[in-house]
């Protein structure tokens, strides 16, 4: 079932606009609030196939998606549709976080960004190759985790001193017990099989405040992903994101010491709570000397990630440059040690 919102006013495709946070009309430019969008204006259209196929209410043209897509647009008159059937039941996200850059704003941030670059060659700093920009709803797994930690450790404090001509070395010998509790709250962990999990983890962190309840007209005029892997599947990757975390607070427990031997460290952590929600993201594609690179931009913070070109000639210039200095730092160095000013 493919949902399509009609502007009430002169019947034009509908979208979400990420500054006004309400549905805005393509055409007239009117605007409704979510939550008060009249539903006898939502038109659906059934396709033959609904994992290979939609029909676009707008222009009549059938296009194929795949059957992870659960939004998309037209690619012969641009309205934005949602695959109702791919968000319902257990694949209807709980919550989602709406865009508030829009695709101009995404535009200009990314072209800033560019030319922040000291390393990447000048032709890309003028970033004005982007191929495509795509607003993009990824699916995302949350993670409410709890870690029950018990450590037995063998802890030092070493002491030197001195009597007479002889220098003496202390050592004293702790047990250290902790029994520790920890909660950790909306872990984020990439449930899309498409996506780059590096590049996606290194787009937090999200202002988790800013989670509404999910509903589809969010998704009008953007592209939506359905999840690939379950909370289950993901909960390993969650634990293995937190272990970092969980490890320095161990640490500063046992704060003072010269060292700490471990005899014991047991860690439990599972799954208080898990939920499915659709974070914003703005995906690149930047054309650079007959290559694409691809980058991802935050939809809530304008944080973008991603590996640019780099300058060979830029580089030897800034090692030639660390180099330099540092052999003028030495001759300065040893024309003091040498007398030169006396």
């Amino acid at each position: 079932m493919i949902l399509h919102y009609k502007c009430p006013s002169c019947g034009s495709d509908m979208s979400f606009d990420s500054e006004s946070g309400e549905l805005a009309c393509d055409s007239c430019g009117r605007q409704d609030k979510i939550e008060s969008y009249p539903e006898d204006l939502i038109t659906t259209t059934f396709s033959e196939d609904e994992a290979k196929e939609y029909h676009c209410e707008n222009c009549g043209a059938v296009l194929i998606t795949e059957a992870e897509t659960t939004a998309t647009s037209c690619s012969f008159c641009g309205a934005g549709v949602v695959i109702a059937d791919r968000l319902s039941g257990h694949l209807a996200p709980a919550k989602v976080i709406p865009f508030t850059i829009s695709k101009e704003e995404a535009t200009k941030a990314f072209q800033k960004w560019c030319r922040k670059g000291l390393l990447t060659p000048k032709g890309f700093m003028n970033a004005d190759r982007i191929k495509s920009i795509t607003g993009m709803y990824v699916p995302f797994w949350l993670f409410d985790l709890n870690s029950k930690v018990q450590v037995n450790a063998v802890c030092t404090k070493v002491r030197m001193y001195t009597r007479g001509e002889y220098i003496y070395t202390e050592t004293k010998y702790y047990d250290a017990f902790r029994d520790i509790n920890l909660d950790y709250v909306k872990i984020p962990v990439d449930a899309s099989e498409k996506m780059n999990d590096g590049l996606m983890d290194k787009l937090e962190p999200y202002p988790y405040d800013q989670l509404k309840n999910f509903k589809t007209p969010y998704l009008a005029g953007y592209i939506a992903e359905k999840y690939n892997y379950t909370d289950e599947e993901l909960l390993p990757r969650a634990k293995d994101k937190i272990s970092g975390y969980i490890d320095s607070y161990i640490r500063s427990t046992l704060t003072g010491y010269h060292s700490v031997n471990y005899k014991e460290k047991t860690i439990d952590t599972r799954n208080v709570n898990s939920y499915y929600v659709l974070l914003p993201v703005w995906m690149v594609i930047y054309d650079y000397n007959q290559s694409e690179h691809t980058f991802a931009m935050n939809g809530q913070t304008g944080k973008v990630v991603g590996k640019p070109p780099i300058s060979s000639g830029k580089v030897s210039m800034w090692f030639g440059g660390i180099a330099a200095g540092s052999l003028l730092a030495l001759k300065c160095a040893s024309y003091f040690l040498g007398g030169g000013f006396w």
